[in-house]
């Protein structure tokens, strides 16, 4: 592992997700409204709706705006339809990247993201094309705390199903199969664990450094212009990325 952990990084993205909140809760709000039309508004029986909730409650998004958002897409009125699409293509030197998407018009969607990847030296793949690099996963992070002890924590973990536990000094990051997602949180919860950061995601099988500072820029710069769509939800990528020359 270079430089900064995996932790480190995953905060670090947060943090900079921080500055547009605003957008994140818009992006919140339609993953709740795809998970509520796809298996109903109630979460303890729909676990994509809890995965979706636990995403937005771990971005602070506020209770009403959760239940608002509910509420709306369970409702009669709300023509928004959106569907779940994934692009995939290459960065710079052969990143792999996947663009998970939420779009009610895939004809203003595909342009942008294809546009992202021409203007920054990457190119744009046809389905599959780099899925297969990536594993899908539940993922939590928990903030360690002075009154926490890691390996406590690391048993809690284990005893609860998780498949992988990684520690450093400042968090703990623990990775399950999607379908034990929902059992190993209620598990950790009950034991009065808290989460900054739960998702299911795609997490890369191996990862790639960028040695080259233009391809560094290029790549941070793509990522930044797929991240302000409105339509993309999540982009998920195999870049090592150590923010050794982050602004």
């Amino acid at each position: 592992m270079s430089g900064h952990s995996k932790w480190h990084n995953i905060k670090n993205k947060k943090g900079k997700a921080d500055a547009k909140r605003g957008k994140i809760f818009t992006k919140m709000a339609r993953k709740i409204a795809v998970a509520v039309k796809e298996g109903g508004a109630d979460p303890e029986y729909n676990p994509s709706l809890k995965a979706a909730i636990d995403s937005a409650k771990a971005e602070n998004m506020p209770n009403d705006n959760i239940e608002r958002a509910i509420k709306k897409a369970a409702g009669d009125g709300d023509n928004d339809h959106f569907e779940s699409v994934t692009y995939e293509g290459y960065g710079p030197s052969g990143i792999a990247v996947m663009v998970l998407c939420l779009t009610d018009n895939r004809n203003r969607t595909a342009p942008d993201v294809r546009h992202a990847f021409d203007k920054h030296g990457g190119n744009l793949g046809t389905d599959g094309s780099v899925a297969f690099m990536f594993d899908k996963k539940g993922q939590f992070g928990i903030e360690l705390t002075d009154d926490m002890d890691s390996e406590v924590l690391e048993m809690d973990a284990i005893d609860a199903g998780a498949e992988d536990i990684q520690v450093d000094e400042d968090g703990v990051l623990i990775v399950t199969e999607p379908e034990d997602y929902g059992d190993v949180r209620k598990a950790l919860e009950e034991k009065g664990y808290s989460f900054a950061i739960s998702e299911i995601t795609y997490i890369p099988q191996t990862t790639t450094v960028l040695e080259d500072p233009e391809d560094r820029k290029k790549m941070r710069k793509l990522i930044d212009q797929l991240e302000e769509n409105d339509d993309v939800q999540e982009v998920i990528h195999n870049w090592e990325n150590d923010d050794e020359d982050e602004e």
